[in-house]
């Protein structure tokens, strides 16, 4: 992370309005972790009708040619439930964000080629995909169980 942290910093000296640099390092860390929060949030309320019926997706994911759908549909419910939870936590981020961020890709293909519908339809998912490929990366963050860890993935 590259943080502005004094008057004399080569970074401080790149912005346009300088003054600004106090702010910018004081919320670093806090608009990391809020990014993270609200992708392990959001992905948590999209996995609670799934985890409710675990079995619910057999037919969409074979559809998909993912067979069995009774080991992949609550793969799926697992991976987007506990996975977020485990995001929201910061605690194994980049794993859980890993697998997050394969299922949003599996989407794009879903929206973009299976159903026609192109960059339009699968806009939502590579932004997503996006966010917790950068999450598998960057792992926790500052505000994390990760970071409490002595060791992480």
């Amino acid at each position: 992370m590259t943080e502005i942290t004094d008057a004399a910093s080569p970074q401080r000296n790149r912005l346009i309005l300088p003054f600004l640099a106090p702010v910018y390092s004081s919320l670093h860390d806090l608009a990391f972790t809020l990014l993270r929060v609200v992708a392990g949030g959001t992905l948590i309320v999209h996995g609670a009708g799934k985890i409710v019926d675990p079995f619910g997706t057999v037919g969409m994911v074979e559809s998909l040619g993912f067979y069995p759908g009774m080991f992949w549909s609550p793969l799926l419910a697992a991976t987007e439930f506990f996975g977020g939870i485990l995001i929201v936590l910061g605690l194994f981020t980049r794993a859980a964000a890993f697998a997050a961020m394969i299922v949003l890709l599996v989407t794009v293909w879903f929206h973009w080629v299976t159903l026609g519908q192109g960059y339009e339809g699968a806009e939502k998912s590579i932004i997503w995909a996006a966010i917790f490929a950068f999450l598998a990366v960057r792992g926790g963050g500052a505000h994390s169980v990760d970071a409490r860890l002595a060791k992480t993935f």
